[in-house]
């Protein structure tokens, strides 16, 4: 039994990685995106700045995350 709880476990921490690294590569595809558009239709400093404040709290968010699943995994080997 113990051994379907540990599967279990590094299902979820594989999917939890998975939906790290797709909000880290969107976030980053939106985010030149933006950059390049932002500069093309000449918008205001505020709005790049609005742009670059998104990016860095789903990086943070990102990061959180990556520290929780090395976390469970460091508790897991003991």
């Amino acid at each position: 039994m113990e051994m379907v709880e540990d599967r279990a476990k590094e299902l979820e921490l594989a999917r939890k990685g998975r939906m790290v690294a797709i909000v880290i590569a969107v976030t980053m595809l939106l985010w030149m995106g933006l950059q390049f558009v932002g500069g093309q239709l000449g918008l205001p400093e505020r709005f790049v700045f609005l742009f670059d404040f998104a990016a860095i709290a789903a990086f943070v968010w990102a990061l959180v995350v990556v520290a929780q699943i090395w976390r469970a995994r460091r508790n897991d080997k003991g």
